[in-house]
């Protein structure tokens, strides 16, 4: 369980390509539920994601530009010199983890739990959740501004345009089943 508001997540590329995973993300970090961070060698890697899934250029500048105006305190720096003092099962996840400790985060979001043993993570102070359980662990904090930040959310959401309900199933496609079925109980 997550025991403050003002907690420090690094997330990794993995929740943030997924658009309905990054936008309930995005839309709760907005409304102060938890401050993100990020470094440009997960900005690279969701950069790349893009590319291959053939979304045009301009559109991924946008994105991107758009997550770094939104949240101008997000990129992580100087977290490169960590890096190869780390043990991970899959060493291209050092980065998120040297960033992780940089910044004095509280918790890695991340789909890959596997690659972040808790046991390892412990010893600085982190722990990994999945973006499902990252977010239930946040609605259950402030329920309130958690139902106000996906309200808005929803009506925000113009392409295409859905409802609260769509939208939930949209999330439980894409993994977040426990944070639309919580959602989906406070409406």
């Amino acid at each position: 369980m997550i025991h403050s508001l003002r907690f420090t997540c690094v997330l990794d590329t993995n929740v943030i390509y997924p658009i309905d995973i990054r936008d309930l993300l995005f839309w709760f970090a907005s409304y102060d539920l938890f401050t993100p961070k990020w470094s440009k060698h997960i900005f690279e890697e969701w950069e790349s994601v893009m590319e291959r899934k053939d979304i045009p250029l301009k559109e991924i500048k946008k994105r991107i530009s758009k997550a770094q105006q939104a949240f101008p305190d997000a990129l992580v720096e100087n977290y490169e010199p960590i890096i190869s003092a780390l043990t991970l099962p899959d060493e291209k996840d050092r980065h998120v983890l040297a960033a992780a400790i940089k910044t004095n985060a509280n918790v890695i979001v991340t789909n890959n739990i596997k690659d972040f043993p808790d046991k390892y993570l412990s010893g600085f102070g982190l722990t990994a959740k999945t973006a499902d359980d990252f977010l239930t662990d946040t609605i259950d904090l402030n329920n309130d501004l958690a139902i106000e930040a996906f309200r808005a959310l929803v009506l925000n959401r113009t392409n295409p345009k859905l409802d609260e309900f769509e939208i939930l199933n949209r999330f439980r496609k894409n993994g977040l089943v426990d944070t639309a079925n919580y959602l989906h109980a406070l409406l």
